[in-house]
């Protein structure tokens, strides 16, 4: 993956073309350019022995071919198939190496259809139709349609077209001890909205951050998930869609996830960015700078588009997509906007920078108090009827649910979403303040309130000592269900004490999987290990309680729960998914994956390396410093993480087998040795 490029193939390399349609394929910009890419030999079957398909840009698949050369035990003919993969071109070589006593005769050839298919297209399952190929002669063909193009180039090849596509052949004669290659080379024409923002990272994150531990997984896990994150990369260029007039593009940003949101979203893009701080504050900053760009201007009900409103995604207008291609439909990134600008500057974000971001973050304000004007809540509803119906990270339409399994009605007032307003506030306001800029008014009275009320109005009294209410529906009922959004609370100073340890023990006891939190309670009638947001477990989202776990102190539980997403990811090859299967570990040895779900995400492979962070207890004290507790939960082991930035130099932080945390070099804050 080479964001806006991936390459979705079977195990063994290739892209097999499927009767009842099916997902492989070579992808650009939203584009499905190649379906079929398929290798083969005459005269035997290719027996797959060797897979290396861990990088993002480069894989290898090692092949031997028993049905020709020496007819002995030992395979005598290899194959090398080699990809390389950038963000609009697709390189593929076969290495053929012959160990056979007398001279082998390999027709080797390779199969490919193209469909140029809108990713939305292929999400919903259908097969569309293919496109048919034209020759431009020696060994290259060309594609084209609906205002894409892709040439593709096989020298020395003879060319077969067909109906639905077209038969690379090399003929190798090949002596004793000899070897030949060929090569295929395919590139994509057309727009793209968002270009590679890889070539801008540096060396990469993965070369920076190191992790020692005896805990091998531990390293595994966050080289993976960095290398993914640097693949999905993309940079903004365009200067569209309410682009200010003194855009000068280039600003990167993570799209949310292959294959399906390979694009800008406001809410996952902000999340991703802001597990990332310790890592890379000037993420933070360009992604801010890419949103701002697109911050709502006007009431646009179709849209969801309103003053200071924070964009949900974007997509091509050029293709076929459910949303408009300039959709606001999200409750939460607006705030979100200022909580992430106010953490980086606590990370030590450049000053100017961040001051110039103020303007925007006082629009999101204004829209918070504009927008809970009447009841005091921010609360949605899909005005339009062909948007989204639940607007929060949890978008399916039976995400908000009473205790006994009824769906909440709209407007809905999502408790993590007030929960974000109020760190919001209390936190833009003291950015603010901290710039000598004057503050919005009303917005500190108003913080207090909701916190006030919040404590009152979505608290859940039950016998065995109560919970957050998941949401308020349309009359200001409370939403009674045990969900995983109460972990999103902790750290926004929207609970008091014994609230919050309320919460800690609910993550940790009813909705612990054993592979992280459960986003719906097992007691729910609706729970199902493979519902999408009903009892399903989504790495982001436990790594969000990671963090606020360790932000109010409490440690052990942190540790605990980041340990069980090192577990969760063992089972896919420690590249966490968007989501998977809520099984629980005393019955199964690793979960299950849940279809199509996104591999690799944004905010899961970020999710990854914040959960460790938070594990170790070191927070950023907002003057060039950090804080850490004396000790911390070991459900880790001893581990330590190197690579980290705070204020622009590195930092590095380490817990011991018993707990206690030593950070190099040492803290300056005077509250780092509080326990």
């Amino acid at each position: 993956m080479a964001a806006p490029g991936l390459v979705l193939a079977e195990p063994d390399g290739c892209l097999r073309a499927r009767p009842g349609g099916g997902v492989a394929g070579w992808y650009v910009a939203d584009v499905r350019l190649l379906r079929r890419l398929e290798l083969g030999v005459d005269g035997s079957d290719l027996e797959l022995v060797r897979a290396d398909a861990t990088g993002t840009r480069h894989h290898e698949f090692v092949h031997v071919a028993r049905g020709l050369g020496d007819q002995q035990p030992d395979p005598t003919v290899v194959l090398r198939h080699v990809r390389d993969l950038a963000p609009d071109t697709l390189t593929e070589r076969v290495h053929v190496r012959s160990t056979a006593r007398a001279p082998v005769r390999v027709v080797l050839h390779l199969d490919v259809e193209a469909d140029l298919a809108p990713v939305h297209a292929v999400k919903q399952g259908g097969r569309p139709d293919a496109v048919a190929p034209a020759t431009d002669g020696d060994g290259a063909l060309r594609w084209a349609a609906r205002g894409r193009e892709v040439r593709l180039v096989a020298a020395g090849a003879s060319v077969e077209v067909a109906e639905r596509g077209a038969r690379l052949t090399w003929t190798l004669d090949l002596e004793p001890g000899r070897h030949a290659e060929v090569e295929v080379r395919a590139h994509a024409e057309g727009p793209v909205r968002f270009a590679s923002g890889a070539a801008e990272a540096g060396g990469g994150w993965a070369d920076r951050v190191g992790v020692t531990a005896p805990d091998p997984r531990l390293a595994r896990l966050v080289g993976r998930s960095l290398g993914d994150l640097d693949g999905l990369l993309l940079r903004d260029g365009s200067g569209d869609d309410h682009a200010a007039a003194d855009h000068t593009g280039g600003d990167r940003f993570l799209a949310a996830g292959s294959p399906w949101f390979l694009t800008l979203f406001g809410r996952d893009s902000l999340w991703a960015a802001r597990l990332l701080l310790p890592v890379d504050v000037d993420l933070a900053l360009s992604t801010l700078r890419v949103l701002a760009r697109r911050q709502g201007e006007r009431e646009d009900p179709a849209t969801e588009e309103q003053p200071g409103k924070i964009l949900h995604e974007v997509r091509d207008p050029e293709l076929e997509h459910l949303l408009p291609p300039l959709y606001y439909g999200t409750v939460d990134a607006t705030p979100l906007f200022v909580c992430l600008l106010a953490d980086a500057a606590r990370w030590g974000a450049d000053p100017d920078q961040v001051r110039a971001l103020l303007p925007a973050a006082r629009r999101c304000l204004e829209w918070q108090l504009a927008q809970s004007r009447e009841t005091g809540w921010l609360r949605y509803v899909d005005e339009s009827g062909s948007g989204l119906s639940n607007q929060g990270w949890k978008d399916s339409h039976d995400s908000v649910q009473f205790a006994d399994g009824r769906l909440a009605d709209a407007p809905i007032a999502l408790c993590e979403v007030q929960a974000y307003a109020h760190e919001a506030a209390v936190a833009g306001a003291a950015l603010l303040a901290a710039y000598d800029e004057p503050e919005v008014p009303g917005l500190a009275a108003w913080a207090e309130d909701l916190r006030t009320r919040f404590r009152r109005d979505f608290w859940v009294e039950t016998p065995d000592g109560g919970h957050v209410a998941i949401a308020l529906d349309r009359d200001g009922t409370r939403v009674d269900a045990v969900t995983s959004n109460v972990g999103h609370l902790l750290g926004t100073g929207v609970l008091d004490a014994d609230q919050s340890a309320r919460v800690a023990a609910l993550l940790v006891g009813e909705l612990r999987s054993g592979f992280g939190v459960h986003t719906l309670t097992p007691r729910s009638p609706r729970f199902s290990e493979l519902s999408y947001h009903g009892g399903s477990v989504w790495p982001h989202d436990t790594a969000i309680a990671v963090r606020g776990l360790a932000a109010e102190g409490h440690h052990v539980e942190a540790a605990l729960l980041a340990a069980e997403l090192v577990d969760a990811a063992e089972g896919f090859d420690h590249r966490l998914p968007e989501l998977y299967a809520g099984d629980t570990a005393d019955a199964v040895p690793a979960p299950a994956a849940y279809p199509a779900a996104c591999r690799p995400q944004a905010w899961s492979a970020a999710g990854a390396v914040a959960a460790l962070v938070a594990a170790t207890g070191v927070r950023p004290d907002g003057h060039g410093g950090v804080e850490v507790p004396a000790r911390v939960g070991t459900s880790l082991g001893p581990f330590g993480l190197t690579g980290l930035r705070v204020a622009g130099r590195d930092l590095g932080v380490a817990v011991d087998a018993d707990g206690r945390v030593v950070v190099d070099p040492a803290p300056r804050s005077a509250s780092a040795a509080a326990g």
